[in-house]
């Protein structure tokens, strides 16, 4: 399973980045606006200085909501560097900005998604990610993963090769549980993330490890 940092803070993608273990990037405009990165070229800018930071995929999101500025906003996105992935969400416009951008060989990250269907949709138009909103859902009480297994199924019936990207992910055993039922990426903070070093009996092993040592080495 791929981990991508779900942020546009400069400082928590690099720490992500030397764990060692991270694939890529995901942001949109309220990250952006909570970073105080405004204006076109300053949020233009800011993205080519994530994909400096990282090796993978860099999903930034064009604002538009008609189809000509998706295309548009979206291509001078792809423009920017090639670990550039056009976030579109998932309306008519958004599916249509998909097939474009497919066929054209431009990957994509088909955004806001709520249902199985609405991934179908987006795998149809050729979407390299569907972004399943798993933490929105729990939000309404409506369980999230469970949206996980339906569309992992469907694609697998079909061979889809549309990557699960699981998104709003909150915590750690968010990220346990979409391993266990087969997300291909999960996008969240470096809390998540970082949550998974955790463990008390580590802490307590590593200790005694050390206090074992010092007794026979000092």
């Amino acid at each position: 399973m791929k981990f991508f940092i779900d942020t546009a803070n400069l400082a928590q993608i690099k720490e992500a980045q030397e764990l060692g273990v991270l694939d890529g990037v995901t942001t949109n405009p309220s990250l952006m606006a909570k970073e105080g990165i405004t204006g076109k070229n300053n949020i233009l800018k800011h993205y080519v200085d994530i994909c400096n930071l990282v090796d993978g995929d860099v999903s930034a999101e064009v604002n538009a909501v008609d189809y000509e500025g998706m295309i548009k906003e979206g291509e001078e996105l792809a423009d920017l560097h090639d670990q550039i992935v056009v976030k579109l969400p998932l309306t008519k416009e958004g599916i249509k900005a998909c097939k474009y951008f497919s066929d054209k060989g431009i990957k994509t990250n088909v955004t806001l998604v709520f249902s199985a269907g609405q991934a179908l949709l987006a795998a149809k138009a050729g979407a390299t990610y569907v972004s399943p909103f798993i933490g929105r859902l729990d939000d309404i009480s409506t369980d999230g993963l469970a949206l996980i297994e339906e569309i992992r199924l469907i694609f697998d019936n079909y061979g889809y090769e549309t990557e699960i990207l699981a998104a709003s992910v909150r915590h750690t055993m968010h990220i346990i549980n979409c391993a266990k039922i087969g997300a291909d990426v999960i996008t969240g903070p470096l809390s998540a993330i970082a949550g998974l070093l955790k463990h008390p009996l580590t802490d307590i092993g590593l200790a005694q490890f050390i206090a074992d040592f010092e007794k026979g080495n000092k």
